[in-house]
């Protein structure tokens, strides 16, 4: 018994400092300290408040003894090398590669998501690589990689992670894509702008009753977030999913596109996305290409220069023309480049300059 009981105090002693201290936690940098241990989480407009030992809605933030800690630093479970525009990111740097990964978790419930099967599980439940940041910014170099994508699941979740990494890979020389729903906070906001180059936003409709419907969220966060991006100068591309029956009102859509242009401009991509069946929404069919269509005309009647459609391969709407003389500047067909006739950042044809990070 006393044998039995020695070997499972070495066993306890070895394993507590990874448990409670451990190598592969790192504190959170936004919460407050409550009472009775509880915490508050600063990172998204959520503001979970955690009792000891518990959880955030994101389900990777744990109160640890009236401590809050990320449980995914240094933890991706997917990791991929795509094409950029695979983000989708049209205007910058086209037929780059981006180094491109995740961890378990999201602080949204969307019912259509793509990537539930790592953004609303446990991150215990999956298998994950043990990867500093410096290790992702070296895979990141040598695979060619002209940027790093935080993406496939809610980057914000691992906000500490993304940061220190994209710290890392602006010294190298690397561009910083993320690749988020837009609901974070201010202040953790502003600080990663400082580091982002490109913020492709998911605005996901223009209603409260849309967002709370179908991601368990609200819009203004989101838009707050849009606004934030443009002040601290990050570069901005909106991507749309239209939902049958959800989502493709054509007088909502254009109420969107009007406050993207008064409250952003006209120069920033805006993509309307067809939707494909998937998690809890596989009983709705896919997107009308028409449906598509009519957004896209929508949107640059109103005056937005640069409206792609996505998810359509081959479709005229994935090409870049210019704003002045209308010829094809970049064309594309899915993820490939056929043609790219940007010089300079401009026209070719005209010298008409074309907003984006081209160098």
């Amino acid at each position: 018994m006393k044998f039995k009981l020695s070997i499972w105090l070495v066993l306890l002693l070895i394993l507590l400092p990874k448990i409670v201290l451990g190598e592969n936690l790192k504190e959170a940098k936004y919460y407050i300290q409550m009472d009775n241990k509880k915490v508050n989480c600063q990172l998204c407009p959520r503001r979970c408040v955690i009792p000891e030992g518990g959880r955030g809605y994101c389900t990777v933030r744990k109160n640890i003894k009236g401590k809050l800690y990320s449980l995914v630093y240094g933890k991706p479970v997917s990791i991929a090398v795509d094409p950029i525009e695979k983000k989708p990111v049209f205007h910058m740097l086209p037929g780059s590669l981006s180094f491109s990964f995740a961890t378990a978790g999201c602080n949204l419930r969307c019912v259509h998501c793509q990537n539930w099967q790592i953004a609303q599980v446990l991150p215990e439940d999956l298998k994950s690589y043990d990867l500093s940041p410096e290790q992702i910014v070296d895979m990141a170099l040598k695979s060619g990689s002209k940027s790093i994508a935080y993406t496939y699941n809610e980057p914000t979740v691992f906000y500490e992670y993304m940061l220190d990494c994209a710290k890392l890979a602006r010294k190298k020389g690397l561009k910083n894509v993320w690749v988020t729903c837009g609901y974070i906070n201010p202040d953790p906001l502003r600080e990663l702008c400082q580091y982002l180059d490109v913020g492709r936003v998911d605005l996901k409709g223009f209603s409260d009753e849309f967002y709370k419907k179908i991601a368990g969220a609200e819009l203004a966060p989101v838009l707050r977030t849009l606004k934030i991006l443009k002040e601290e100068k990050v570069w901005i591309e909106i991507i749309n999913l239209i939902i049958p029956g959800y989502n493709d009102d054509i007088r909502e859509i254009k109420e969107m596109c009007l406050w993207i242009k008064n409250n952003l401009g006209t120069d920033y991509p805006l993509y309307f996305s067809r939707f494909h069946p998937e998690h809890k929404l596989r009983m709705v069919p896919p997107t009308p290409v028409e449906t598509l269509e009519k957004a896209r005309k929508t949107a640059m009647d109103v005056g937005l220069k640069y409206v792609y459609i996505g998810n359509v391969s081959g479709h005229a709407g994935e090409n870049t023309y210019c704003s002045k003389c209308k010829k094809i500047l970049v064309h594309r067909v899915g993820y490939s480049i056929l043609e790219n006739n940007i010089k300079d950042s401009m026209c070719p044809f005209c010298g008409q300059k074309i907003p984006g990070l081209w160098k």
